[in-house]
């Protein structure tokens, strides 16, 4: 046996070298090397990760992912029903299938790069989705000290680059209220002209509109589990929580809704089923499914009605941060997209500053311009 300052190593009945260190009130083995400089080498980065503090006991990354996400998620309170229940999805249908048995330590970047690809390949959001979920339990395990760099290391995996979703013309949106039921037909226009999501109508209720104003609060939203049980929350930003100016001829159909269907009662939902419970999300997605089929536009999702709205804002020239207001949007990011219909108004500006113009000198340029082309 030959004695270092750190360590000791052993040249086995094999032939090859043993290396051990104590450390912590214990033994600890360092595995076994072809070579003895191999082995001495091995201990001396040992003893440098132990001096500059990035020492990873070699016994605690051999939990498996799938021990370790669950205790990731059970240590996560603060999460959201529904966002709970996304995860436990994602990981029971995209991660543990693949990767559920691998232990932390023994999770490469190579390993962690090709369950992306082969998930990337057909479910390009669905693999973005997984990996960002994958991704933040690792960065918890390198904080925990179980392992020393996380194996989520593939660029850009986490980015979801969906398609540009559907929009509805303004004469569409007038024929799909037209085609919902009578008691439901505000909702379709709320979410096009005051840009709401799903649950932030769903989640209205009668003190939450302001007639007087000619507004809408925007402070719960009712959402549905994967089995339809429904669940009611704040916002999750301070940017969700808001108050939007509703266009005075859709409050004029909100007051009649809340006249013909809606209870007086100050904390009653402002849409309800018509045994006059609270809307469920099978009977709105029915009633939806038929309307869409009945202007045969079936690509439109009731979320893009929301879309429409906020393109057609960006068009009357609304500014980015007036947007974020309305959409309940924390960052720019997110209301950057509808930039492309300021472009749009950008050339109908131009137009309108041509029309001003001296119309001679308006007919001599383009004159010009046929002769030069």
């Amino acid at each position: 046996m030959t004695r270092r300052h750190f360590g000791t190593i052993r040249k086995r009945p094999s032939g090859r070298w043993q290396a051990m260190y104590f450390h912590e009130g214990r033994i600890h083995s360092a595995g076994t090397f072809a070579t003895k400089a191999d082995a001495l080498a091995h201990l001396a980065t040992i003893e440098t990760d132990l001096r500059r503090g990035a020492w990873i006991d070699p016994r605690a990354g051999q939990t498996t992912v799938r021990a370790y996400a669950k205790e990731w998620l059970n240590r996560r309170p603060d999460l959201a029903v529904r966002t709970r229940e996304l995860y436990h999805h994602v990981l029971d249908r995209h991660v543990f299938p693949s990767l559920g048995e691998a232990t932390l330590a023994g999770l490469s970047p190579s390993k962690v790069r090709g369950w992306h690809a082969g998930i990337a390949q057909d479910h390009p959001a669905t693999a973005a989705k997984a990996y960002r979920l994958l991704s933040s339990i690792m960065r918890t395990a390198v904080v925990d000290g179980l392992i020393l760099t996380s194996p989520c290391k593939v660029d850009g995996a986490g980015t979801e680059r969906a398609a540009e979703r559907p929009i509805a013309t303004v004469e569409e949106v007038e024929a799909l209220a037209a085609a919902m039921p009578e008691h439901l037909r505000v909702i379709v226009l709320m979410a096009t002209w005051c840009q709401l999501r799903r649950g932030e109508i769903l989640g209205l209720r009668r003190k939450d509109v302001d007639v007087l104003h000619s507004a809408i609060r925007v402070e719960q939203s009712r959402t549905f589990t994967m089995d339809g049980e429904s669940v009611v929350k704040t916002p999750k930003t301070a940017a969700g929580r808001r108050v939007i100016a509703v266009p005075n001829f859709l409050m004029a159909a909100v007051v009649e809704h809340l006249d013909k269907f809606t209870d007086a009662r100050p904390d009653v939902l402002v849409f309800s089923g018509r045994d006059g419970n609270p809307l469920t999300r099978d009977a709105l997605q029915s009633a939806w499914d038929r309307a869409r089929a009945t202007i045969g536009r079936k690509d439109l999702r009731l979320h893009d009605l929301r879309h429409t709205g906020l393109t057609l804002a960006a068009a009357t020239g609304a500014t980015t941060v007036e947007l974020m207001h309305r959409a309940g949007h924390a960052s720019a990011a997110a209301a950057m997209r509808y930039q492309h219909a300021i472009q749009d108004r950008d050339r109908a500006v131009a137009d309108a500053l041509e029309a001003l113009a001296n119309p001679a000198e308006v007919v001599k340029f383009r004159a010009h311009e046929k002769n030069r082309n």
